[in-house]
């Protein structure tokens, strides 16, 4: 069985709850970011999507291999693929040298000793492409619910409190 994400945080890494996001930025990476540094935060919309992608990869061989990605990187690269709608090339360019989206993917460490996390690009397209549209359109239901429930759910009460005064 997969992991989820890895428990136990290395030296230098910096925490998902702790990546510091410009909330200025009108750049669709650094707002999609975002948005899943607050579901990786938010216990019961983690807890689901995690469900779903343990469905996806429980029917697979657990003793066939090395270890693959955890489900968090599956997860957030199929994401970014999709938000950018970029190739794996530009997949595996982003996952190993974007610094936000490896510090979300809990891969960047800041003291160069301890060795740095690379991504091949087989790696990537061997795990992202085993998410079908069907698996990525009921993440993305999940992920739309969480933006109405949490997020436009503040901006509203704001809105309306600006609009009284």
């Amino acid at each position: 069985m997969r992991k989820r994400f890895e428990q136990q945080l290395r030296i230098g890494q910096i925490p998902v709850g702790e990546i510091k996001i410009n909330p200025k930025s009108t750049n669709a990476l650094e707002q999609l970011i975002a948005a899943l540094k607050e579901i990786y935060c938010n216990t019961e919309y983690n807890e689901r999507i995690f469900s779903i992608l343990e469905n996806i990869f429980s029917g697979r061989n657990k003793n066939n291999g090395r270890p693959g990605m955890d489900l968090w990187t599956v997860f957030v690269l199929s994401q970014v693929r999709l938000c950018l709608n970029c190739s794996y090339d530009m997949l595996h360019h982003q996952a190993n040298n974007d610094y936000l989206l490896r510090c979300l993917l809990g891969v960047e460490c800041s003291i160069s000793e301890f060795g740095r996390v690379e991504f091949e690009y087989q790696q990537v397209y061997d795990n992202v492409s085993l998410l079908t549209n069907d698996m990525l359109s009921e993440l993305n239901d999940i992920i739309v619910e969480f933006g109405h429930k949490q997020v436009f759910k503040k901006k509203r009460k704001n809105s309306i409190a600006l609009k009284n005064r």
